[in-house]
């Protein structure tokens, strides 16, 4: 038997080394178990999130979106390039430079507050015993007051498009190419898929997304996701919806995927191929059977308001529960949990957590969209400002989208806040805290907002949606009573 600790974490993720962070700073002992191996063969923290999800695409989305500035956008504003060109292996190297600065930062993290790391797959045993194998197979158990579990997701396969090599790959194996693929199929129109199209767009891809779903981003407010589907649109990226992929032939020069949509039995030729269907929680294996650890049918789980599982003492954080698997979220939880088990007050509030699509245009929202609200036969105002009228954005040449404030129309609280255009994954941070303090669109409309700044286009969609913008022109506002 190992050492016995306060609190396990099961997972080194944004969720689970979060978790771990609070409650070691809140006194207790705490070790973290987590299997992940990074690029260079060693045992590394920070999950999926730092080592090939949001940070490594974050930081090609950047390079890509430069580069692209520079080379099409330059001339608009008097700036001469010359031969200007992309050096891939140079961004992804700096990619990987960042991840390796931020993974080990964590270890030191872990380090400063007494944290012990156990390299390893955990595994939660009954009577909240962990049990860690470490890659030379060894295993050791511990025991624990209380355990975290946190082990994030993984990206789903598909049968119709299998993985093979660097030619067909996930979301992962699109960030490590270092050289630009002619052309370039995406399977999948959701937020990873746009974002990795997007990377590859800029820097030279001919690119062709299929979305099986007749829908573009059903869970963006509709008026918003169709202004985005034409602005990609406009920077030819092909997006074919309804497109249901039935399966693939990798030879040896292209793939050719062929798939159904209206107009019948379609094929696609291509040349790399990415798979991005969405992600499938990491509970396989992570508990034995006679734990009684009870999940649902996709592997979600279950767990109350405040992460508790059905076994006292073993709570759940993440992407292997319930709601939308954002690391934000995830780190929150871990936050929450800490506090709880140190028997202080703690909650989310889960109305009030954003989700960001970081393509250019940027995409984000918080709280209920139009659709939501009409589907339920709620009394709403809408205002909706675009950012064509909006003199920071013009100076930045980056005037197309808008900002869509949804307001109660017999409380005047803010029900959410859409945004698709310049910088919105920061701008919709400002209707997140609005949301949080329970603001009124009177609130809103009563602060002063700098000038000239984007953010100005959100003061002026919660006039709009009183009526009484001062940029554009005024009209009634578009309401449902």
């Amino acid at each position: 038997m190992g050492e016995k600790f306060d609190v396990i974490v099961i997972g080194a993720g944004p969720a689970g080394y979060v978790a771990a962070i609070r409650c070691a700073q809140l006194g207790m002992k705490t070790a973290c178990a987590d299997e992940w191996i990074g690029k260079n063969g060693k045992p590394a923290l920070g999950g999926t999130c730092l080592n090939v999800g949001c940070i490594p695409s974050k930081a090609m989305l950047e390079s890509s979106e430069l580069y692209e500035n520079l080379s099409e956008h330059g001339k608009l504003h008097g700036i001469l390039t010359g031969d200007l060109g992309a050096d891939v292996p140079a961004m992804v190297a700096r990619k990987d430079k960042i991840v390796t600065e931020l993974t080990t930062g964590i270890e030191g993290l872990f380090k400063a507050n007494k944290i012990t790391w156990l390299k390893g797959r955990g595994r939660l045993l009954p009577d909240k015993h962990v049990e860690v194998t470490a890659g030379d197979g060894e295993q050791t158990s511990h025991a624990a007051e209380n355990v975290i579990l946190a082990t994030g997701s993984t990206p789903i396969d598909i049968a119709a498009a299998p993985m093979q090599g660097d030619r067909v790959v996930d979301s992962a194996g699109a960030l490590d190419w270092t050289e630009v693929p002619a052309r370039l199929g995406v399977i999948g129109a959701g937020v990873i898929g746009l974002e990795l199209g997007s990377v590859w767009r800029r820097l030279g891809s001919q690119v062709t997304v299929l979305e099986a779903q007749d829908v573009f981003l059903p869970m963006v407010d509709q008026q918003v996701a169709k202004d985005a589907f034409k602005q990609f649109g406009q920077q030819q990226m092909d997006i074919r919806l309804g497109a249901r992929v039935l399966s693939t032939e990798v030879g040896k020069k292209a793939i050719t995927v062929s798939y159904q949509d209206d107009k019948g039995d379609q094929k696609l030729v291509v040349d790399r191929l990415i798979v991005a269907v969405g992600r499938r929680p990491n509970s396989d294996g992570l508990f034995d059977p006679g734990a009684g650890l009870l999940t649902d049918e996709r592997g979600l789980i279950h767990v109350d308001e405040q992460c508790r599982t059905n076994l006292p003492g073993v709570y759940a954080i993440g992407d292997v529960v319930r709601g939308p698997m954002l690391a934000h979220k995830g780190s929150e939880e871990g936050v929450m949990v800490a506090e709880l088990i140190a028997g202080e007050y703690a909650a989310v509030n889960y109305d009030a957590i954003a989700s960001v699509i970081y393509t250019h245009p940027e995409i984000a929202w918080v709280g209920k969209s139009e659709q939501e609200l009409k589907h339920a036969g709620e009394k709403y105002k809408v205002g909706v400002f675009p950012f064509a009228a909006s003199g920071r954005a013009k100076a930045q040449a980056e005037s197309q989208g808008m900002v869509k404030v949804i307001t109660d129309a017999v409380t005047d609280r803010i029900l959410g806040v859409h945004i698709v255009g310049p910088k919105a994954s920061e701008l919709i941070m400002q209707g997140v805290i609005g949301m949080e303090f329970e603001a009124s669109a009177e609130d809103f409309a009563r602060i002063v907002f700098a000038h000239p700044t984007l953010s100005e286009a959100l003061h002026e969609a919660v006039l709009a949606s009183e009526g009484r913008a001062l940029h554009i022109p005024n009209r009634a506002p578009r309401k449902r009573a």
